[in-house]
């Protein structure tokens, strides 16, 4: 299942800290050279909470339908949607269209580049959090040198708005880090089945302490959905590194593992409305709930395919989803 990716980089995991003063911060896990992160070896499959892995048997995908325009297709049923885990057809047990409760986590460049940029990235943040839900809960991590908890999960939309107006552009961009920082948040204290990071910069990663292969076995077990919004004006490409040149690759290999969309965009004021569409694709998904038929439980990977039935009276309508997820491990 594939999602698009908005690089708004803010989906579907004690330490040595990452804020600025170095103190520790308990939503980071201490990564050790040559070695995958401790939670993924460590955690239990009752204690993820964000984790698709879990002691439950049904599977959640959420699905995004499109037709040829780009426009979201809504009020289909479950009838009109075929889904199947390795090939083997599975039966859809649960479905479900309305606008469900979701936690979102905003992952937001600070670094010295964003400068000018961060006005307009708050313009950006407030079209996003206009479609909210009222019980949608709500954390900000600000990321430069290093991430910090900008925003613990609440439900109040002014808090998250009236704390990005204090902040200022410098350092560099550890935003490997932000993202890791976030999945772990997600992990730990998230309260609703449905998840989304949306992640906003206008660079790559040049000081973060986590590799991009820990990060995406992170973001490839959990069951949250990225987004990324990012911004790379063709005027500032001069005298940056390769790391931050590979901005745009990056933010789209972390949104396409989680069935999510990243958006490139080298004029920053089209920002806010590109992260308003990415807010309305969230609030026209479904969710279809399955058991699957296997019940190893081996903790392998298990690709899933979604496929969209003929809609009388519609053209043909493409279904974007999230590829697959972990089995439970004994």
């Amino acid at each position: 299942m594939h999602y698009r990716f908005f690089l708004l980089t803010a989906v579907l995991v004690a330490a040595p800290a990452f804020s600025q003063t170095g103190a520790s911060d308990p939503n980071i896990v201490p990564r050790v050279k040559g070695k995958a992160p401790a939670a993924a070896e460590t955690e239990t499959a009752t204690d993820r909470g964000a984790n698709i892995r879990v002691d439950t048997n049904l599977v959640l995908i959420p699905v995004s339908v499109t037709d040829p325009l780009g426009k979201f297709v809504t009020g289909l049923d479950k009838d009109n949607f075929a889904l199947a885990e390795d090939k083997i057809p599975q039966v859809i047990q649960t479905f479900s269209s309305d606008d469900a409760p979701m936690s979102i986590g905003l992952v937001f460049d600070t670094s010295g580049s964003m400068g000018a940029k961060l006005q307009v990235s708050r313009l950006a943040v407030s079209e996003f959090v206009k479609t909210a839900n009222p019980v949608d809960e709500f954390f900000v991590i600000q990321f430069n040198d290093h991430p910090q908890m900008l925003v613990p999960f609440t439900t109040d939309t002014g808090l998250v708005q009236n704390k990005l107006m204090f902040v200022q552009s410098k350092g560099r961009t550890a935003l490997l880090d932000g993202v890791y920082m976030a999945m772990n948040e997600m992990r730990r204290r998230a309260k609703n089945p449905r998840k989304a990071i949306l992640i906003i910069s206008d660079g790559g990663d040049n000081s973060s302490r986590y590799t991009p292969r820990e990060v995406k076995d992170a973001v490839r077990e959990a069951d949250v959905q990225i987004y990324g919004l990012g911004v790379f004006e063709r005027m500032e490409n001069r005298g940056r590194t390769p790391e931050e040149l590979a901005g745009p690759d990056l933010l789209h290999e972390l949104a396409s593992l989680t069935a999510g969309t990243s958006f490139v965009l080298d004029d920053p004021r089209q920002m806010p409305d590109v992260a308003m569409k990415i807010a309305v694709e969230l609030r026209n998904e479904y969710v279809l709930g399955y058991t699957s038929t296997n019940k190893v439980r081996d903790g392998k990977y298990r690709r899933v395919q979604v496929k969209m039935a003929k809609v009388k009276g519609l053209p043909k309508l493409t279904a974007t989803f999230r590829t697959g997820y972990y089995a439970p491990a004994q």
